[in-house]
C-alpha cells in the first residue's frame, strides 16, 4: 500500500476512535515515507484527542521542517498546522510562542479564514504579561476586517409590555459561566422582563434542560450562517442582546456584527473589551473596571459584584487548614497552566524560599499525564523549584474536596482566576491575587473585596510574595479563615442573588433608556 492509501486507512480508524490501531498505521507511514506531514499531523490530533497536549505539540514540531510556506498548494494546510501549533503552545504556557505561531497563521490565511486565529490571538493576549492597549487595538483592527462584509441593521426600539433580553453564549450547558451567570440567566423579574435564549452548542445536558425550561423562547442557532442568527434575534425584537461569549470559543461575534438588537451588551463570560463598534456597553462593577481606556464600549458598572457566583457543590470545606497536622504550610492554584506565567512562578518560587518546608500544590488537565508532569516539571526545574516540594495533580472529579490539602490559594496574574478563586473561598481557603489597571486582571480584587478581605489584594509581585508569605505565618488566621470563610461568602454581595438582581436590572433599564435618547 502507498503512504496516501495507509494515510486513508489511519483517518478511518480514528473516526472510529480505534487510536491504537491508528498510531500503528502511523507508524508503518513514517517508516514507507519520513517526510508525509499529513501523517504527523494525525499523529497530533489522535494525542490531543487521548489528552496528551505535550505529545501534541512535539507531534505538531515533526511537522515544521516538513512544510513548504512557498507552495500555493501547502498554504491552506501549513496555515492550519501554524494555527493548530498556536493553540498548543498556548495550552502549555508558552505564550510568547503561541502568539508568533498564530500571527504567522494570519499571513498566510485570506481575511475570510482567519476569524478563528483572530479570536485566539485577542483571547490568549489577555494572558500575555506584556499586553498593553496598544497590542489590543492592533487585534481588534484585525478582527475588524473580517467584519467589513457586514452591513449592520439600522436601529430599531421597540414598546414592548416587557425588556426582552436576549442571551448569546455557545456555553449554556455544564460550564464554569454558568456558576457565574446562574441567576442572570433564570431569575430575572418575569413581571418585567422576557429572556430568549440563543446557543451556539449541539451540547444538551441537564443545564440546558433547565435553562430552556426557564426562557421566554429558545433558539438554536449552532447551523445557521451569522445573517440568519442575526436576522433571528431582530425578528424577536430583542431590546437588549447580552454576549456571554466574548472571543471565547464558539462566539458569534459575527452575528452580532449586524447589530440585530436595540442595545447590545458584552461581558461576563470573557474577561476583556470585544473592540468592536456593534458593542454599546460592556458590564463591570466599580472594583473590577479599572482602566476604562481599554473598553470600546461603555463601561456599565455595578455598585458591588458584575457577576453573582452559584455554587456547584454542598460539600462542607474541612474543618481545619492541613497546616495543622502536616507542619508545613501547602500554597496551591487549581488554574489552568495556560494561565500561568514565568512571572508569577518566579513570585511562587520566592515564596516557598521564604516559608521553610512549604510545599506548591498544582492541578490542572495538563497533569493527568506522566508527559504534562514531566514538562511541568522541566519548567520549573528552569525557573529553579525545588521540584521535590511541588506537587502536582491531574483532573478529577472530586477537585472540590481536594481544596482541603490547600492551606493558602494563589491566584494567576494578569489573567485571574473568577470561577476557580471563589471555589477556593468557598471551600475555606483564602486567595492572595495580584491585580493590575484592566478589568480581567481586576476579579480577584473584586471578588475578594465583596467578601470582606480586601487586603488579600495587591499591586505588586513584592506585596503579591510579602502577603503570601505573612498569611503562611498566621495559623491561628487560617483557622478561623477556613471555619469562616464559606459564611462569609454567603453573607456578601457575591452570592446576594437578590441584590445583584436588583442591581442588574436597573442597570437594564438604564441603558435601554439612555440608548434611546441618544
Amino acid at each position: 500500500m502507498t503512504a496516501q492509501e495507509l494515510y486513508k486507512e489511519a483517518c478511518a480508524l480514528h473516526r472510529a476512535k480505534n487510536y491504537d490501531a491508528t498510531f500503528k498505521i502511523i507508524d508503518e507511514i513514517k517508516k514507507l515515507d519520513p517526510n508525509f506531514k499529513r501523517a504527523y499531523y494525525l499523529e497530533a490530533w489522535t494525542w490531543g484527542d487521548l489528552g496528551n497536549k505535550v505529545k501534541e505539540y512535539y507531534a505538531l514540531e515533526k511537522i515544521l521542517p516538513l512544510l513548504n510556506f512557498s507552495s500555493p498548494e501547502e498554504k491552506n494546510f501549513a496555515a492550519e498546522v501554524l494555527s493548530h501549533m498556536g493553540d498548543a503552545c498556548t495550552v502549555l504556557g508558552l505564550q510568547n510562542e503561541g502568539k508568533d505561531f498564530y500571527l504567522l497563521a494570519v499571513k498566510m490565511f485570506g481575511y475570510s479564514e482567519t476569524e478563528q486565529v483572530i479570536a485566539s490571538l485577542l483571547f490568549r493576549e489577555n494572558m500575555r504579561e506584556d499586553s498593553t492597549l496598544e497590542s489590543f487595538r492592533a487585534l481588534y483592527d484585525e478582527y475588524k476586517k473580517i467584519l467589513a462584509d457586514i452591513k449592520p441593521f439600522p436601529k430599531k426600539f421597540y414598546a414592548h409590555e416587557k425588556i426582552r433580553v436576549g442571551f448569546l453564549s455557545a456555553d449554556f450547558h455544564k460550564h464554569p459561566m454558568i456558576n457565574q451567570t446562574w441567576a442572570l440567566l433564570t431569575r430575572l423579574d418575569k413581571n418585567f422582563f422576557a429572556t430568549y435564549f440563543y446557543s451556539n452548542s449541539k451540547t444538551n445536558d441537564d443545564i440546558t434542560k433547565e435553562l430552556r425550561a426557564s426562557a421566554d423562547g429558545w433558539r438554536d442557532i449552532f447551523d445557521l450562517t451569522d445573517e440568519a442568527a442575526a436576522r433571528l434575534i431582530r425578528d424577536d425584537e430583542i431590546d437588549i442582546l447580552f454576549d456571554l461569549s466574548g472571543y471565547t470559543i464558539g462566539s458569534r461575534l459575527r452575528a452580532a456584527a449586524y447589530h440585530p438588537a436595540s442595545v447590545q451588551l458584552s461581558g461576563i463570560g470573557y474577561m476583556n473589551s470585544t473592540g468592536l463598534d456593534c458593542f454599546d456597553y460592556f458590564l463591570s462593577d466599580e472594583t473590577c473596571a479599572g482602566d476604562e481606556n481599554f473598553f470600546s464600549e461603555k463601561v456599565l458598572k455595578l455598585p458591588h459584584s458584575h457577576f453573582c457566583h452559584e455554587p456547584s457543590t454542598s460539600l462542607e470545606p474541612a474543618p481545619f487548614p492541613p497546616c495543622l497536622k502536616n507542619n508545613f504550610v501547602t500554597f496551591g492554584s487549581f488554574n489552568q497552566l495556560q494561565k500561568i506565567t514565568d512571572s508569577i512562578l518566579r513570585a511562587w518560587k520566592k515564596i516557598l524560599e521564604a516559608v521553610p518546608d512549604s510545599h506548591l500544590l498544582l492541578k490542572n488537565k495538563i497533569l493527568d499525564t506522566d508527559d504534562g508532569k514531566k514538562f511541568v516539571g522541566g519548567r520549573l526545574k528552569d525557573l529553579g523549584f525545588d521540584v521535590a516540594r511541588v506537587e502536582m495533580r491531574g483532573v478529577s472529579s472530586d477537585w472540590l474536596a481536594q481544596y482541603a490539602d490547600m492551606d493558602i490559594a494563589l491566584d494567576t496574574f494578569p489573567y485571574t482566576g473568577g470561577v476557580t478563586t471563589c471555589e477556593a473561598l468557598y471551600m475555606g481557603v483564602p486567595v492572595v491575587s495580584l491585580y493590575g489597571q484592566r478589568h480581567g486582571s481586576r476579579f480577584g480584587l473584586s471578588i475578594l473585596k465583596n467578601v470582606g478581605l480586601e487586603e488579600l489584594a495587591v499591586a505588586s509581585y513584592e506585596e503579591y510574595i510579602a502577603r503570601a508569605v505573612m498569611l503562611a505565618g498566621d495559623w491561628e488566621l487560617l483557622t478561623l479563615l477556613r471555619k469562616n470563610l464559606r459564611g462569609m461568602m454567603k453573607n456578601s454581595p457575591l452570592m446576594d442573588w437578590k441584590l445583584y438582581l436588583s442591581e442588574i436590572q436597573a442597570a437594564f433599564r438604564k441603558i435601554l433608556e439612555e440608548s434611546k435618547r441618544q
